[in-house]
């Protein structure tokens, strides 16, 4: 049933957003159907709970729960910790339905060695204090993908490649650079205390894999931007990153906002 899937011990997602503009969930559906992991962990902000709106749920949405569904009917365990934009379901956390648990942390043993999975949001000095604030960011951050969508849509006509605008501006802020590297050093200094090998966290969506004398600390990256995962196979973490030069992309969510990319391009090169 699995010869065309790659059999993977484990796989960490996180930072879906499903029901924003920026999801990249095609892609994320396209990536579940190649994989039959033994363990999927979905580290919070899957279902993007703050920018939900009934005015947009594409079937691709809908798709990807549907494959998570067929995974587990197929015998992954799923854990669902929750993140920050999902975390109306942490009221009913400690639940499982057969092999679906939710959570807000978890620890595992890889190998001999403890893993630690959660979110990250904790870390957030923003979530905790302003989170009226945080929920502003979301809003502009989202904004924000949907105009590099259509830059990219006029780079793409014009021959150029892609740009992350928000990458660019992360890279270009001192203060954003310096929440990283904070956020990447608390987690390893908590994991060291409570004699973690592995700490893997979301959030902040930078996909990596840090090696340090003690701990090595992970982050999945997100399904916006990177179109990351963590896999943990035979002993061993890959970052996966999604190539779409080679899988054919879905594109009801692009096609429905094309006619206006479109005429944007046409007015560009063809002002009257």
């Amino acid at each position: 049933m699995h010869s065309n899937k790659r059999l993977l011990d484990l796989v960490v997602i996180s930072d879906v957003h499903l029901g924003t503009y920026g999801c990249h969930a095609s892609e994320l559906n396209q990536y579940l159907k190649s994989i039959h992991p033994k363990t999927l962990v979905l580290n919070g902000d899957i279902i993007d709970f703050w920018q939900y709106s009934k005015r947009y749920w594409p079937t691709s949405h809908t798709k990807v729960f549907k494959r998570i569904l067929q995974m587990m009917a197929d015998g992954t365990t799923i854990y669902y910790l929750t993140g920050n934009h999902d975390e109306t379901l942490r009221k009913f956390c400690d639940t499982s339905l057969g092999n679906l648990h939710l959570a807000n942390k978890l620890v595992l043993e890889l190998d001999g060695k403890k893993a630690w999975f959660f979110h990250g949001d904790v870390f957030d000095v923003t979530m905790k204090h302003s989170k009226w604030l945080a929920k502003l960011g979301a809003k502009g951050y989202d904004t924000l993908i949907v105009i590099n969508s259509i830059v990219n849509y006029i780079s793409k006509k014009l021959g150029k490649g892609k740009i992350s605008l928000s990458q660019k501006i992360k890279n270009g802020v001192k203060g954003a650079v310096s929440f990283i590297s904070d956020f990447e050093e608390t987690a390893i200094s908590i994991a060291k205390e409570r004699n973690y090998e592995y700490v893997i966290c979301g959030h902040i969506h930078q996909p990596i894999i840090k090696k340090t004398d003690n701990v090595t600390y992970l982050n999945s990256g997100d399904w916006v931007e990177n179109l990351t995962a963590l896999e943990w196979n035979n002993g061993k973490w890959d970052l996966y990153k999604f190539n779409e030069l080679n899988v054919v992309k879905e594109l009801e969510e692009i096609e429905s906002m094309a006619p206006s990319f479109e005429s944007l391009f046409q007015s560009i090169i063809y002002p009257s």
